[in-house]
């Protein structure tokens, strides 16, 4: 099969932007293409009673350690954001309006989100720390407010959320492969290999 690798991801998933990094090469090696579908963990939590990692004692304290650890494994730069976890609503509408008009540059716009939030610290939980990222793209700031607060865009937001829902996603990074879900950004090795083999 070559179908599309569905990526749902969370802009303040640590995991996610280790798997962001990397889906698009693992994809393009095996003749796939990406679909790209940022999420609202917060919302997804409540239906699956989860929280956020930090807040679990112990497994926070872990995670904090496998963050960084997993980043050097894979080769990527990390650093530890000074507020964790934020809401990223206003990030994940700016993806999905950017998609609209352009899917290979909303791409693009993921990329630097993660990277602004999770190596430049940047806090894109905020209108402000999104256009300071998009800006680097050449976005416009006022296409992009006006984007974020279009009810159309909080439509398509609401409506890949629930879908996600619907499809058996409860974390990030989360890929669907011809059917088949992996979650986590060290599901990358079964990744590669199930496109290798068609299966496994």
């Amino acid at each position: 099969m070559n179908t599309a690798i569905d990526f749902y991801l969370d802009f303040s998933s640590p995991y996610g932007y280790l798997a962001a990094m990397k889906i698009e090469a693992l994809a393009s090696k095996y003749q796939r293409r990406v679909c790209w579908h940022p999420i609202l963990l917060g919302a997804i939590f409540k239906t699956t009673g989860a929280q956020p990692l930090p807040n679990v004692p112990l497994k926070g304290e872990y995670a904090a350690r496998d963050f960084a650890r997993s980043a050097r494994y894979l080769g990527l730069p990390f650093r530890a954001p000074s507020q964790f976890p934020i809401p990223t609503v206003t990030a994940v509408r700016a993806f999905y309006w950017l998609q609209t008009r352009d899917p290979l540059r909303a791409v693009d716009l993921a990329k630097a989100l993660l990277h602004s939030y999770f190596v430049d610290d940047i806090n894109i939980s905020q209108l402000d720390g999104v256009i300071q990222v998009a800006r680097t793209l050449g976005i416009d700031p006022d296409a992009l407010t006006a984007g974020v607060n279009d009810e159309a865009v909080k439509a398509i937001t609401k409506q890949e959320v629930e879908t996600a829902i619907a499809r058996g996603v409860f974390g990030s990074p989360y890929v669907i492969i011809d059917g088949e879900p992996f979650w986590g950004a060290d599901r990358l090795e079964q990744i590669a290999q199930w496109l290798a083999t068609g299966g496994f």
